[in-house]
């Protein structure tokens, strides 16, 4: 009988092992929770107190600067679906998105790529190639707007230079050529980062795999399509919902260099929403088209992570 208890699961030696474990558990929770809660709480005050503020400010009419709240429920988003400029805005921050998909990623990849060939100087090259990521915005915007001045910038020098000066025109002064001026800068500012990005994914992958593909016969595009590529679709869902983020909410360049005109042609929901905010003293409207970029965001990368894992569950 007093060997059949202790055997059970109420025994002294059972019950005493399961309060040592949670409290081993309870303790570890304690440590764990305590290195989180600086970073929980600078999350929660600046990011999701400041998306809850965004919204509730959004529902008043409120110039910012005064204490004048006058409720309006949820007028401003229905004054935003009517408001033909913000739908140019979110065709601007489509097209910044789709060209930046297109461009950075693959350019992006190709620098990457090239590292690894066995050229002179490779060093060098790294340097360079990362040298636009690491320049101010700021500094970048006002250079190319030297570079596309259509009096005496050196893109329309050069064509004067090849006879072919019925291609100069004032760049960021014609509404046909400013989006495309600026998002060649941005897609130059920022095809390195993923570079990086795409260098260290590469470096990760086990060299035995091309090895043994390149016993089985398999050549450099070969090996590129069936181990590269493959392994580097991670690499390729962060950095596309990076992209996607970054061109969505994306600002500063194009301030610099446009401030959204000329006639709302580089205008992004972002530069809209500083104008209407910090411009037109309207916090209210302002808050809106915030608000409706963090949406959008939200989808837009939910999205992108539900079919990752469709693709990952096929696969």
């Amino acid at each position: 009988m007093e060997k059949r208890i202790e055997n059970s699961v109420f025994s002294p030696a059972n019950l005493n092992t399961k309060l040592k474990t949670r409290r081993k558990k309870r303790k570890d929770f304690l440590i764990i929770a305590g290195f989180m809660a600086p970073a929980l709480l600078i999350y929660g005050v600046y990011v999701i107190y400041s998306i809850i503020m965004t919204f509730y400010y959004s529902l008043f009419n409120w110039s910012g600067i005064d204490n004048n709240f006058v409720f309006i429920g949820l007028n401003n988003y229905l004054q935003l679906l009517q408001d033909g400029v913000f739908w140019t805005t979110l065709k601007n921050n489509s097209f910044l998105v789709l060209t930046s998909l297109l461009t950075q990623l693959p350019l992006g990849l190709v620098m990457a790529l090239l590292l690894f060939s066995p050229i002179k100087g490779m060093r060098f090259f790294r340097s360079v190639y990362f040298m636009p990521f690491l320049m101010s915005t700021v500094a970048i915007g006002i250079l190319f707007t030297f570079i596309y001045d259509g009096s005496y910038g050196i893109v329309n020098q050069l064509f004067g230079a090849i006879g072919m000066d019925n291609f100069q025109k004032a760049w960021l002064g014609d509404a046909s050529t400013a989006i495309w001026a600026v998002i060649a800068t941005i897609c130059w500012q920022f095809a390195p980062f993923y570079m990086i990005l795409f260098r260290a994914a590469i470096v990760g992958i086990p060299e035995d795999l091309y090895e043994a593909a390149e016993i089985d016969g398999a050549n450099k595009w070969h090996r590129f399509a069936k181990i590269t590529l493959p392994l580097l679709m991670p690499t390729i869902v962060t950095s596309s919902i990076l992209s996607i983020i970054g061109s969505l909410k994306y600002f500063d360049l194009i301030y610099v260099m446009t401030s959204g005109g000329p006639n709302n042609s580089t205008e992004l929901m972002a530069t809209y929403m500083y104008e209407q905010t910090f411009t037109n003293f309207n916090m209210g409207y302002g808050s809106s088209v915030s608000f409706s970029m963090f949406i959008l965001a939200l989808l837009v990368t939910l999205v992108i992570i539900s079919l990752d894992n469709k693709r990952k569950g096929a696969s």
